[in-house]
């Protein structure tokens, strides 16, 4: 068959269950809780239908106005993809020659291992950010910093980042789509300029609660947005995505407010996690990452899945003790820690 070697070898990227049912408590993708802005509802149905027979701006010009806005970068130093995902893969093939690597904390988003191998080179996978030398050593071009990380929710301080970015000759993309759930972010690294290898990306899936519109955005240095630009499909925003991320933005308050409405609900869900005797690390994202208190996590997800809460077990040795939790709201929270109470018992006989 004519299909690449890379291809028939690779091992896809596996995204989180989308069940029908709406019965299930759904914490499994990382997903807003609380719905987009009102203005977003107001845009997609000012859609004029006669603008969806012609191609959509290729160059997002008024997304990216808004961007800046809201940034406080260029409009020449921002991208929009069709999702932080394709900002990744355009990565991948503008910034990483043949024969040489990407890299990416590990563990991290399972996806960076994947796009390594649809472009047909190695991964490297660290536990902390690497030297300069080990970095040299193993040919890395591109090192990919999910900030906070996934799935753990830890963060890496913008200073470190920046530290990290000076001692590396390749480009550091710092993909920060749970910044907005968190203490402190590396935008100012981005617009400030100085930072000649740095990209700081975000997507409108996660605090804007549109992860059903697939819009990514990054600021960078002019060279490398430039670089994206040359590499990306020719109309890869459709017109209505641009237009409800545009009313998205310009009503970031609305954003904030649900945001926080989520770091807060993080927070008591934690705490009453531990009081079950779960083992919780600090998270600066939309989840947590937590080790049931008696019974293995692939049975305590399996029990869960039974009683219609979906989270995500991630097997393997250095992530499968655990469980990723997204947090929904309080309802739902409350739910799940009423079936974790049963599902985590050692005496449990559930199928």
């Amino acid at each position: 068959m004519p299909i690449a070697k890379n291809v028939r070898k690779l091992t896809p990227y596996t995204p989180g269950e989308q069940p029908r049912s709406k019965r299930v408590v759904k914490l499994n993708t990382n997903e807003n809780p609380y719905p987009p802005s009102p203005k977003c509802m107001k845009a997609m149905a000012s859609v004029d239908p006669d603008r969806l027979r012609r191609y959509p701006d290729p160059e997002c010009r008024e997304l990216r106005e808004a961007l800046s806005a809201f940034s406080g970068a260029s409009p020449d130093c921002i991208f929009v993809g069709n999702g932080s995902d394709e900002i990744l893969t355009l990565a991948a093939r503008a910034f990483v020659e043949d024969g040489a690597s990407l890299a990416s904390l590990d563990p991290s988003y399972s996806l960076y291992k994947t796009l390594a191998a649809i472009r047909g080179v190695e991964w490297r996978g660290y536990g902390d950010l690497p030297s300069a030398r080990a970095l040299r050593a193993d040919g890395v071009q591109l090192f990919l910093l999910t900030n906070p990380n996934a799935p753990t929710g830890a963060m890496k301080p913008a200073g470190e980042v920046a530290a990290f970015a000076r001692r590396f000759s390749g480009v550091v993309l710092v993909d920060e789509a749970y910044a907005d759930f968190a203490s402190s972010n590396c935008m100012p690294l981005a617009t400030a300029g100085g930072n000649a290898n740095l990209i700081v990306m975000r997507t409108f899936s996660k605090s804007f609660s549109l992860a059903g519109l697939r819009v990514g955005w990054c600021v960078g240095p002019r060279p490398l947005i430039e670089a994206l630009y040359k590499v990306k499909d020719s109309y890869n925003v459709d017109f209505a995505a641009q237009r409800v991320a545009t009313a998205a933005v310009k009503d970031a308050a609305w954003m904030r407010r649900n945001a926080a409405k989520v770091a807060a609900t993080r927070a008591w869900f934690s705490e009453e996690l531990r009081s079950l005797g779960w083992d919780v690390p600090p998270s600066e994202a939309n989840f947590v990452f937590a080790r049931p208190a008696n019974a293995p996590a692939a049975e305590v997800f399996r029990r869960l899945r039974y009683r219609g809460i979906y989270v995500r077990h991630f097997p393997g040795p250095k992530t499968g003790d655990r469980l990723r939790i997204t947090i929904g709201t309080d309802p739902q929270m409350r739910r799940f820690l009423a079936a974790a109470k049963k599902a985590d018992g050692v005496a449990s006989k559930e199928v």
